[in-house]
């Protein structure tokens, strides 16, 4: 991995449309913007991030999520959320984001990613089904 800065940035950008609301993810009934395709966008960001700083077979996987869904948006919105790298232990970052749409936060928290080896991960994963 080449190095990377504290304080880098990505982003991820979706509108809240028919298959990411709540009421389409089982994730509730209302037809608003849905909690795990906040936290999948917020993951999307932090890889964004990270994606100019792999080489070879490097890649990311998801190891932790804390995070707040502070308010609603209702379909037809657009939302971007935002991941700052804060800390980077050996193969392991952590990040602070936050998702908004045009009125404003409507969530926020912190994830973690770890470097792995696509080939390896996969294979690893894949022996589950032995």
């Amino acid at each position: 991995m080449k190095d990377i800065t504290i304080g880098s940035k990505g982003t991820a950008s979706v509108r809240a449309e028919k298959g990411n609301l709540a009421s389409a993810m089982g994730s509730g009934c209302l037809d608003v913007f849905a909690t795990p395709a906040m936290i999948a966008l917020m993951e999307n960001a932090a890889c964004d991030c990270l994606v100019e700083y792999l080489e070879g077979d490097e890649t990311t996987v998801g190891t932790a999520l804390d995070v707040q869904h502070l308010s609603a948006t209702p379909a037809g919105m657009d939302v971007t959320a935002e991941a700052v790298l804060t800390e980077v232990n050996g193969r392991e970052f952590t990040f602070d984001v936050t998702a908004s749409d045009g009125a404003g936060l409507i969530g926020k928290g912190t994830h973690k990613r770890f470097l792995v080896y696509g080939g390896r991960f996969l294979e690893k994963a894949n022996s589950k089904l032995k």
